[in-house]
C-alpha cells in the first residue's frame, strides 16, 4: 500500500480521525515522557490514563474509565472525557488533587522525596518527549520525501493577487523582492512575513521599477479572516490544469492542457487575466478562444454565470517554474529534522506573540477549540500532510505545556526553578491553590475556546 493511500471517507470524518489519532498518539507520548523520568528516578506512577477518568478539572466528579488495567504499581486506562490525559505520580500535588496521600508523610517512592533537580526532569519529560517527537517525525518526512519548494527568485511571472493584495496596492505580475527589506527565500512564506511585519513595507519590482508599498493597518485582520485567498500566488499562464466533473467547462467541451489565448477579442495570456475577464462579464455572452494540442483553434460562445464558476482550474506552478529540490540520506535526515523543529517553535511563537501584543489580532477571531484544531487536518488522507501537521501539533503541545501557568508543565517548572534558586521549597498548600486556580482557568479558556466554534458554525 503506498504512503499517500486516500481513504474514501466524507472529509469531515476524515478530518476527525486524523485529530483523534494524533491528540491520542501525542498525548500518550506526553504522559509517557513524565512515566519516563518518573521511573529512572525511582518514582511509583499509580495511573497513566489517556484521556480523563473525571470531569476535567474536577477530580471527584463522574469518576469512571472507558478501560483499566493494573500492572505493578501502575494502573493503565482510558477515561471518558475526552480532552488531555495524564500521569498520577505519587506524592506530587496534580489535576488528581488527592489531599488524602499529600497528607501523609513522604515515602521513598515519592515524588516529593526526590532531588529538585530530579523532580525538574520529570515535569519537563512530556515537553522533551514532544519535543523529541517533532524531531523524529520531520527526519522520516525529510528522508522519505525530502523537501520542495518555489524559490521566490523563480516565479518569474511575477505574482497573482486577490482582493486583499489589491487593496495593499500590489498588483498582477509584480515580483515581490523582499518584506521590511529582508528578502523572503520560499515564495510561500511570503504571506506570512506580511502578517508578521504587521505595518511594514514590501520591496516590489514592477515593470522594470523597484517600488516599496506601505503595508496598511487592518491588512493583516483582513488576511487572517479571509476564507478564501491566499493572498498572493505565482503568476502562471492561461493553460487549463482541471475541469470539474459535471461543470460547465466540461460541458463545454474545454479540455486539460487547453491554452486560452483571447476573451472577447482581447489577448490573454495569464490566468489572472482570464479571471478577470470572467469577473468584467458576468451573466454577458462571451466568446473564448482557445488553443489545443499547440495549433488546433477552439471559438467558444457561452454566457458566464453570475458567480463566475467555469469549473476551470489553473495549472500546477510547478509545471512552469524551477522548483528547487532537495533529497536527504538518513543521517542528513536527523540533522534537518532538528533545525525544522526548532525553526518552527520560532515560527508559533512568533505567532503566539503576536495574539497577545497585535492591536490587529483579535482572540476572538483567532483562538478555536476541537472544531478549529480538526478542521487544520486536509479532508481527504495524505500520509506526508498528516504527519506534517502531527509534527506541529506536537510543537503546539510542548510550547502550551512550557507557559508558567499552574496545572501546566511550566507552573510546575516555575516552582521548581524558585526552589533551586533560593532553596527553599514552595509549600504544598500554595501548590495546591495555584494548581486549582491554574486548572479553573484552563477550564474557562476551553470553554471559551470551543465556544467560539460553535459560535461560527451557527453564524455560518
Amino acid at each position: 500500500m503506498q504512503l499517500n493511500t486516500v481513504l474514501l471517507l466524507s472529509g469531515g470524518a476524515v478530518q476527525a480521525l486524523q485529530l483523534l489519532a494524533a491528540l491520542s498518539l501525542l498525548i500518550l507520548l506526553h504522559e509517557f515522557g513524565h512515566f519516563f523520568f518518573a521511573r529512572l528516578f525511582g518514582t511509583r506512577v499509580e495511573k497513566f490514563y489517556l484521556f480523563f477518568d473525571f470531569l476535567f478539572p474536577f477530580s471527584g466528579l463522574l469518576n469512571f474509565s472507558l478501560f483499566k488495567k493494573k500492572k505493578g504499581d501502575t494502573e493503565y486506562g482510558i477515561g471518558w472525557f475526552p480532552l488531555g490525559g495524564y500521569v498520577k505520580i505519587a506524592g506530587m500535588v496534580d489535576e488528581s488533587m488527592d489531599k488524602e496521600a499529600l497528607a501523609k508523610p513522604p515515602e521513598p517512592w515519592e515524588y516529593r522525596s526526590k532531588k529538585a533537580w530530579q523532580r525538574l526532569f520529570i515535569m519537563l519529560g512530556g515537553i522533551i518527549m514532544n519535543v523529541l517527537v517533532a524531531m523524529a517525525i520531520y527526519s522520516v518526512i525529510f528522508s522519505v520525501w525530502g523537501e520542495e519548494y518555489l524559490p521566490t527568485q523563480n516565479a518569474k511571472y511575477g505574482i497573482m493577487v486577490d482582493s486583499i493584495g489589491e487593496s495593499i496596492k500590489l498588483r498582477n505580475g509584480d515580483i515581490i523582492k523582499s518584506v521590511d527589506g529582508k528578502p523572503v527565500e520560499r515564495f510561500n512564506r511570503i504571506p506570512l512575513e506580511i502578517i508578521f511585519s504587521e505595518t511594514g513595507t514590501i520591496q516590489i519590482d514592477r515593470d522594470g521599477k523597484d517600488i516599496s508599498l506601505n503595508i496598511p493597518k487592518g491588512t493583516v485582520r483582513k488576511i487572517l479572516k479571509s476564507q478564501k485567498g491566499s493572498l498572493i500566488q505565482p503568476r502562471v499562464p492561461a493553460v487549463i490544469g482541471g475541469i470539474a466533473q459535471g461543470s460547465m467547462a466540461e460541458r463545454l467541451r474545454f479540455k486539460v492542457d487547453d491554452s486560452i489565448i483571447a476573451v472577447n477579442g482581447k489577448p490573454i495570456h495569464f490566468f489572472d487575466e482570464f479571471n478577470a475577464a470572467k469577473r468584467e462579464n458576468y451573466g454577458k455572452p462571451i466568446t473564448i478562444e482557445v488553443v489545443r494540442n499547440g495549433s488546433q483553434l477552439m471559438v467558444v460562445n457561452t454566457v458566464i454565470p453570475k458567480d463566475s464558476l467555469l469549473g476551470i482550474a489553473q495549472e500546477d506552478p510547478a509545471r512552469y517554474f524551477e522548483m528547487q529540490k532537495i533529497k536527504y540520506n538518513p543521517v542528513t535526515a536527523i540533522g534537518k529534522g532538528v533545525s525544522y523543529t526548532w525553526e518552527q517553535f520560532g515560527f508559533y511563537w512568533r505567532q503566539f506573540k503576536m495574539i497577545l501584543t497585535s492591536k490587529e489580532v483579535k482572540p476572538s477571531e483567532s483562538l478555536g477549540g476541537v472544531v478549529s484544531f480538526g478542521k487544520m487536518f486536509s479532508p481527504v488522507f495524505n500520509m506526508h500532510d498528516f504527519l506534517t501537521l502531527t509534527a506541529f501539533v506536537s510543537i503546539i503541545l510542548a510550547f502550551m505545556n512550557l507557559l508558567p501557568i499552574p496545572g501546566l508543565d511550566g507552573g510546575y517548572v516555575i516552582f521548581l526553578l524558585f526552589e533551586m534558586l533560593t532553596g527553599k521549597k514552595v509549600s504544598e498548600k500554595v501548590m495546591e491553590r495555584a494548581t486549582t486556580v491554574g486548572l479553573v482557568l484552563l477550564l474557562g479558556l476551553m470553554l471559551y475556546a470551543n465556544g467560539l466554534d460553535i459560535f461560527r458554525l451557527f453564524k455560518k
